[in-house]
């Protein structure tokens, strides 16, 4: 695995402040962003334990941030029920930018513009370590979930589908 040694993104620093260990991780982006499948592969990591960051948008119009597995899908209907909605649907991606500071492929559940209800995917809960985006396409962290989870407010609940 490649240790990221000298770039720091927003999502470093604010783990660094928040005095919270974790380790940073790069991967190749030319010709694009990999998918999360590859990513995990590439850094000879589990996918179970690399999570993808997701932002919906409630019938309320609500925002939410949902983390899961790379290799897994979300349930619209369990990450309404999970958040209390009636319906949720997933955010255009061209309303990622401006609402969380992220782009597709380096939305981190740490550091958006503004915090929002977020919840990891309840497998989250019995790993030792997880991976999620470190803010920029490239970029990963790998930490403890209860750290992050608890840094960014959030719960957990089954949101995939089975």
């Amino acid at each position: 695995m490649a240790k990221v040694k000298e770039e720091k993104t927003n999502v470093m620093r604010t783990l660094e402040q928040k005095k919270i260990p974790y380790t940073a991780y790069t991967y190749p982006t030319e010709g694009g962003a990999m998918d999360g499948v590859s990513v995990a592969a590439y850094l000879g990591v589990d996918p179970e334990e690399v999570f993808k960051t997701l932002v919906a948008k409630g019938a309320s119009g609500q925002y939410y941030v949902f983390d899961i597995p790379v290799a897994e899908s979300l349930d619209l209907k369990k990450a309404a029920k999970a958040v209390g909605e009636k319906s949720i649907a997933m955010l255009p991606q061209k309303e990622l930018l401006p609402l969380t500071g992220y782009v597709h492929g380096g939305c981190s559940p740490v550091g958006m513009k503004k915090p929002f209800p977020t919840v990891f995917h309840e497998t989250a809960e019995i790993l030792d370590r997880i991976m999620v985006s470190a803010g920029k396409i490239g970029f990963q962290i790998q930490c403890r979930p209860e750290d992050l989870i608890e840094l960014v407010g959030a719960t957990t609940a089954d949101v995939t589908v089975e």
